[in-house]
């Protein structure tokens, strides 16, 4: 009883084995992203392409019809910075929400001197101009060699901050960090190098340095989400804010009569950067390769103006969904389930985990696992299935050699087929007819021949008569010194058992006479007796199961069928009990032989014999 036991168990065991691994690997949050990350990129590039970007921000985009349009009159990037001075003064007129530059502007141009100090008072003159600034890589040297982040007046004090804490950062002109609207553009990407988040903050020492986006959104007011970043919500592909050729707009403003909208910028957030090739600005991001820097911090400010923003499921949702689906297939595999069926199944699963991840974030904005969940099904399905193959396999070629013993391949085929065991035929109460058919006369034909002789002559003829068995579907039950027992009605169901059993008593005297004939003049006294009877009867695997087993019946029905093949003796070549001349039916026509008191039996049995046509 343990083996079974233990048998039971294992799809449960392997179910908790796959949830075990499951949960370890999504404990790993770099290893959970890899695995989910694809899927929830397709799903962001849908999303966007739904989601038409914030119309209040515009790019003032540097791009190579600038760079060629500019050169002749302020000579190769970068220019002189009063270029920038110009288009502020000339933007501010028109009220921006914001002007924001994502252009570095750090070292002051020494032969431009009184450029840089035009630009820098244009700026400070502005209160909504903003600049960026990078946080350069964090060592311990650097770090006591920065800028005293309590001089940085964009960093902001937390409890308990390191008055004398330093930080290496690449600031704009002194002028400009001295505004205090700066903000990091450190973008940190996942690991697989693609940029989903915009960093809110860094922290160094207990002060908060804001990012560039940050900085823009608490001086307009919106609210910041908590968090140190933004997991990041895209509007449309590549290049999808309204975009400005940056020489068009700059061209318009020097004109004593401008020709573009005099209030085209005004209440917008703009942004001035470069989608330029050579300017290196080109990110790696859902929406695909070399999405433009400036449209980055864009996404980033439109997500915190209309307070938008990625959430992840919990963690134990992806171990939850795991658990989930494992369960459901062990329950299934250990009831014995199709693993056919069971793979559709699992599949619509899966399509529909990808669908219901879509409405999530479609509805919800929710990034849900699915790959996870999924992995850990397939993983457990395809072992389990491949175990469910092997165990029947083996049960198939146990069925074969068993029953290829007692029936037709044929028979033995369609059992295997039909996914019969020895355990589903065991102990089973069946409608049968069965046959005993003994020789008559052996004894002294044996007397003249040798043992070897014997042998063959038993083994032809009894091969001539286990074909006629066959042939009629019946089953050989076992050889009996030099008699024959079969069956029919299991355990292949047949209604018409009896019908079967007579035909073959037919076709086994016509194989006898002709076996008659080989033998000649030997085999005048060789003959036979066939006894049959109907009933029900037990049939099933009778033996040891780590030794042999014989598919045998036993019953009443069974004995009374031996004692009938005995009353043949000196009455007919065949007999039938009025049991299974009523099971024939139609068809047989029987001569009465009366009743006739059975060897072991109480009650006389009433004897036909059948006639044939």
């Amino acid at each position: 009883m343990a083996a079974p036991t233990a048998r039971a168990k294992l799809p449960y065991l392997l179910a908790a084995a796959i949830w075990a691994l499951a949960w370890a690997l999504g404990s790993i949050p770099a290893l959970t992203e890899r695995l989910e990350n694809p899927l929830l990129d397709l799903n962001l590039r849908r999303l966007a392409a739904r989601l038409p970007p914030e119309p209040g921000i515009v790019l003032l985009d540097i791009d190579e019809p600038t760079l060629a349009a500019m050169a002749g009159d302020y000579g190769r990037y970068p220019w002189t910075r009063a270029v920038y001075g110009t288009l502020i003064e000339g933007l501010a007129r028109q009220q921006p929400a914001a002007i924001v530059f994502d252009i570095l502007l750090t070292d002051p141009h020494k032969e431009h001197a009184a450029d840089d100090l035009y630009f820098i008072r244009r700026a400070q003159q502005h209160p909504n101009v903003y600049f960026p600034m990078v946080r350069l890589p964090a060592t311990p040297e650097a770090d006591r060699g920065g800028y005293p982040l309590k001089e940085l007046k964009a960093a902001q004090a937390r409890t308990g901050a390191d008055p004398e804490a330093r930080a290496a950062l690449l600031l704009p002109l002194q002028g400009l960090t001295d505004t205090g609207r700066v903000g990091t553009i450190n973008i940190v990407a996942d690991g697989d190098a693609v940029i989903r988040r915009y960093p809110l903050y860094q922290e160094i020492g207990g002060w908060r340095i804001p990012s560039l986006p940050a900085r823009v959104a608490r001086d307009l007011g919106y609210v910041l989400p908590e968090g140190a970043a933004l997991p990041l919500i895209w509007h449309g592909l590549a290049r999808a804010y309204r975009t400005v050729s940056f020489h068009e707009v700059y061209f318009d403003l020097e004109r004593k009569s401008p020709q573009r909208p005099a209030n085209e910028f005004a209440g917008k957030i703009v942004i001035i950067g470069s989608t330029a090739p050579g300017m290196g600005d080109l990110k790696l991001t859902p929406m695909g390769v070399n999405y433009p820097g400036p449209e980055v911090i864009a996404t980033a400010l439109d997500n915190l103006k209309n307070g938008e923003r990625l959430r992840q499921a919990p963690a134990w949702a992806a171990p939850a969904g795991a658990a989930v689906i494992l369960l459901a297939l062990a329950l299934a595999f250990a009831r014995g389930l199709s693993p056919i069926y069971l793979g559709i199944a699992l599949a619509a699963v899966t399509v529909g985990l990808a669908g219901l991840a879509w409405l999530q974030l479609l509805y919800l904005r929710l990034a849900a696992p699915v790959v996870l969940p999924a992995a850990a099904g397939w993983i457990y399905y395809f072992g389990a299935a491949l175990r469910a193959y092997l165990v029947e396999r083996r049960s198939r070629q146990r069925v074969t050699q068993l029953f290829g013993r007692f029936l037709d391949p044929r028979v033995v085929r369609d059992l295997v087929a039909h996914g019969e065991t020895d355990a589903t035929l065991a102990g089973q109460k069946r409608a049968v007819t069965v046959l005993f058919s003994d020789i008559r006369g052996f004894t002294t034909l044996s007397e003249r021949k040798s043992p070897q002789e014997i042998v063959d002559l038993l083994n032809r003829y009894f091969s001539l008569q286990v074909e006629v068995i066959f042939r009629h579907e019946g089953t050989l039950d076992k050889y009996i010194g030099d008699a024959i027992m079969a069956f029919w009605g299991a355990p292949v169901e047949q209604p018409d058992h009896a019908a079967r059993a007579l035909a073959a008593a037919r076709e086994m005297e016509a194989v006898l006479k002709s076996f008659k004939q080989e033998l000649g003049a030997e085999g005048g006294e060789f003959d036979i007796g066939i006894g049959l009877n109907s009933g029900e009867a037990v049939v099933g695997f009778i033996g040891s199961p780590e030794h042999r087993q014989d598919y045998t019946v036993i019953g009443d029905t069974v004995n009374t069928a031996s004692r009938i093949e005995g009353a043949t003796k000196g009455r007919a070549r065949i007999l039938v009990s009025a049991a299974t001349r009523a099971a024939a039916g139609a068809g047989f026509e029987f001569a009465d032989h009366g009743p006739v008191k059975l060897k072991g039996k109480e009650e006389t049995v009433h004897l036909y014999e059948p006639l044939w046509k």
